[in-house]
């Protein structure tokens, strides 16, 4: 009888100790995991997107500003 309580209490413990902190634990991870992902690809697309933009800004012929004359300083 005895035995019998003790293999329900050991059941027991480990019944909570995998799903009060192994589960929400591997939850969590996942989780994190996901979200390290997800903030991975909007940076890759941040980048993508400046680059673009620079690519842009270096193919646009030079704006033509009229006369311009050199400054220089005379000792």
């Amino acid at each position: 009888m005895i035995r019998l309580i003790v293999w329900g209490i050991v059941i027991y413990l480990i019944y909570k100790f995998v799903f009060e902190l192994l589960v929400p634990v591997t939850k969590a991870t996942s989780q994190m995991k996901d979200k390290i992902q997800e903030m991975q690809e909007q940076q890759q697309k941040m980048k993508q997107q400046q680059e673009q933009q620079n690519s842009q800004k270096k193919d646009k012929s030079p704006v033509d500003k009229g006369d311009y004359i050199d400054y220089e300083e005379i000792k």
